[in-house]
């Protein structure tokens, strides 16, 4: 299931860049950014009162002021990420640009190895090696002359910002995702909306503002949903991997729209680029691990082998309260989601010191 969406978020991520080439034609950079992400708020905030009124009180575990430091990360590198997107699109071919984006991968797994202590397994590492490497082919319009692509370096920046944001939204992931993506569409889109208003201007057309923000529900909105679905389960590094199929979809739309001339640099770095998502699609392991006492809030259920603890009366199905799991050392698979994540100190393989 976890995959599943991971995958979907992927698929409507991927139609984002070429349709944002064409509306780019009549809208700025940063006004651009802002649309897309205010049409993922307005989207998002719409679908959560409909949601709230048919299936009554959510069961979802609410954002708290202990939550602010990431959410206020998240906003800013979701500012500044979609405007280095828009800018890097507006000089490059959007096939070039969606296929760029598998950087992003690179950016979180890192920022999730060194910074949150995620586990990076071998195949991992050999997919960031490949994605790099098929990146700075990408970079250089020209490898005989070795001319820079400047549309290039300005995606690769807006990947960088989303591999940090990507993480602070990881340490959200066990709230309300619906929430999330409310808070993080009107944060950006109304923060980008003011740099675009101080540096060129809201000039625009009616038919293109409707567009970025359906697209913004559509390929920002729910993809980020189920995005955050996803890395509630299998952690911020496999869920970027498996979005590496948005770049493959995004270029694919751009060829058969653009008609963009498929070059040999263009096909060795999408073979090296096929190559390392393949390579980050696989993984997952398996070891006997000891998990620490630790206190959180989130939905769960009580037949996931994590959540033990008794309600009196007895609860079923999914809910969320503030609960404890007591220490426990068990073996089975699993992936560096909620309950298996090194970061806080709560797993560790048998025989590791504190």
């Amino acid at each position: 299931m976890a995959i599943g969406f991971a995958l979907l978020a992927a698929l409507l991520y991927g139609i984002s860049s070429p349709v944002s080439k064409i509306l780019l034609e009549t809208t700025s950079p940063e006004l651009m950014a802002a649309l897309l992400y205010l049409g993922a708020g307005f989207g998002m905030f719409a679908v959560s009162l409909l949601t709230k009124v048919k299936n009554g009180k959510t069961t979802e575990a609410p954002l708290t002021k202990k939550d602010f430091p990431f959410v206020l990360g998240m906003i800013l590198l979701d500012i500044a990420a979609p405007i280095f997107l828009m800018i890097g699109l507006s000089m490059t071919t959007a096939a070039n640009a969606s296929l760029l984006n598998n950087f992003e991968i690179v950016t979180t797994a890192l920022v999730a190895f060194f910074i949150f202590h995620e586990k990076i397994d071998r195949k991992l590492r050999v997919a960031i090696v490949l994605i790099v490497a098929a990146s700075i082919l990408l970079t250089f319009d020209d490898m005989s002359s070795f001319s820079f692509s400047t549309g290039s370096v300005f995606v690769l920046l807006a990947c960088l910002c989303w591999g940090f944001e990507n993480n602070c939204t990881r340490m959200l992931s066990v709230k309300n995702p619906m929430e999330i993506v409310v808070v993080k569409g009107f944060g950006a889109g109304f923060g980008a909306l003011v740099i675009a208003f101080f540096v060129q201007g809201l000039e625009t057309n009616l038919q293109s503002v409707i567009a970025a923000l359906v697209l913004g529900f559509f390929a920002y909105g729910l993809s980020i949903y189920f995005y955050v679905l996803a890395q509630r389960y299998l952690g911020a590094a496999k869920t970027s991997a498996f979005y590496a199929f948005a770049p493959f979809i995004g270029a694919g739309i751009s060829f058969a729209v653009f008609r963009t001339e498929l070059t040999h640099l263009y096909a060795v770095a999408a073979l090296v680029m096929v190559i390392g998502a393949y390579f980050a699609a696989r993984g997952g392991h398996r070891h006997f691990h000891y998990h620490a006492a630790v206190t959180h809030d989130h939905l769960h259920s009580h037949d996931d082998g994590h959540h033990t603890h008794v309600h009196n009366p007895p609860v079923t199905g999914e809910h969320s309260h503030v609960h404890t799991h007591e220490p426990v050392k068990h073996s089975h698979p699993h992936e560096a989601g909620v309950h298996h994540e090194s970061g806080d100190g709560e797993e560790r393989k048998e025989g590791e010191g504190r």
